[in-house]
């Protein structure tokens, strides 16, 4: 019989120097994720406890440059890190990577005062930022949205509303996607605002009960009016989309490793189920149509490995960005969706208990597929730059 204890994220396709990073996530993820994770989930929290940790260990908003108090961890670093934590929760393993969402438009479009500024707190565990960028009424069509930006004296007044905002209520301010013109151009009508959440005019509140990542906490978000000052715009006014398209490469890469983290947690549970369980006299593991469905899941998902690894490459040397990230988001969280669906197969009749992990590792595979761009939208990325 096969060696019970698997080991699905190894180091093999993984960078040397993000090796340690990976070690350290583990690590922490085995120390203060999976032995609360359950009850995170049970609850819907906030795991500030967690978050805290996380941040007292350096590996929450890691990817803020060394200059600006973070420890500049590089794209291949952080999908190590995402693999890792997402295999042992992906409702708080959101919860870390959302802790610092939109610093990295800021560091790569926002002026030297702006980033002085704002992402020392961030990088230290003293403030939470977040994106705002879906609406209610909108989600993948970026140059759809509908918040706009009005110029008015001294900046902007911003209106409108955004949606699926993870820390929208936590945070201390957050990166704005609003429409600042009314050009042919569609795609030349948005910019970036760093928007304060103690701004007057900004209203927040938890979005109802979710399904699944339950740890983690999206808003819905009003602007009435909200003045924001002229230095708060990131970069140049008419930008946003074009600086929005160019992160969503590297997010989506790091999203990927959401997919494999939540993947091989869904196979390490059918895997110990089937090897602890008799039926019919035999082992449930020495059924072939059970070792073909394990075959299955452990090949569809060291293929998406292997594509999400070489996606980061590509992302990183700027070869075909957005090509390579959409095939690794989709395969992916679409892999993780698969190996889940096999996995409560294989738990048969005790997949519908809560109490069993396979069932949370069901409920969470549903939502990565969506967010940063439903599988949809990456075929029509991957058909239009292939």
């Amino acid at each position: 019989m096969p060696d019970n204890d698997l080991n699905l994220l190894d180091a093999s396709v993984v960078p040397e120097h993000a090796h340690d990073v990976k070690e350290e996530a583990r690590a922490f993820a085995d120390d203060h994720i999976a032995p609360v994770a359950g009850d995170y989930f049970d609850s819907g929290d906030y795991p500030w406890e967690v978050l805290t940790a996380g941040q007292e260990a350096g590996l929450v908003a890691a990817d803020i440059p060394a200059e600006y108090g973070g420890r500049g961890l590089d794209l291949t670093e952080m999908l190590a890190l995402a693999e890792e934590f997402y295999r042992a929760d992906a409702g708080i393993g959101l919860t870390l990577m959302l802790a610092s969402f939109g610093t990295e438009l800021l560091d790569t479009y926002g002026s030297e005062a702006q980033k002085e500024e704002y992402l020392p707190p961030v990088a230290n565990g003293e403030k939470l930022s977040g994106l705002a960028v879906s609406e209610p009424e909108t989600g993948s069509d970026l140059a759809g949205m509908t918040t706009a930006a009005e110029k008015v004296e001294g900046g902007y007044e911003i209106t409108g509303e955004k949606y699926w905002v993870g820390n929208g209520v936590e945070a201390d301010w957050l990166t704005v996607y609003a429409k600042t013109g009314d050009s042919d151009d569609r795609y030349g009508n948005y910019s970036l605002f760093i928007v304060e959440t103690d701004r007057d005019g900004y209203e927040a509140e938890h979005i109802p009960e979710k399904m699944g990542m339950r740890a983690s906490k999206q808003a819905h978000i009003v602007f009435d009016d909200c003045f924001v000052p002229e230095e708060n715009l990131i970069g140049a006014e008419g930008g946003g989309f074009y600086a929005l398209a160019d992160f969503f490469n590297h997010g989506r890469v790091v999203v990927g490793g959401h997919g494999l983290g939540l993947a091989a947690a869904a196979i390490e549970e059918a895997w110990g189920f089937v090897h602890g369980r008799n039926a019919f006299g035999r082992n449930v593991s020495e059924f072939q149509a059970v070792q073909h469905d394990i075959a299955d899941m452990r090949t569809e998902f060291e293929a998406a490995r292997s594509l999400n690894w070489r996606a980061a490459e590509k992302v990183e040397a700027g070869d075909d960005a957005g090509l390579w990230a959409a095939m690794a988001k989709m395969k992916s969280t679409e892999t993780a969706v698969d190996c889940a669906e096999r996995g409560m197969q294989l738990h048969g009749g005790r997949s519908i208990l809560t109490e069993n992990r396979i069932a949370r590792v069901y409920r969470d595979v549903r939502i990565p597929v969506i967010y940063e761009g439903a599988s949809e939208i990456q075929r029509n990325l991957i058909y239009r730059q292939s």
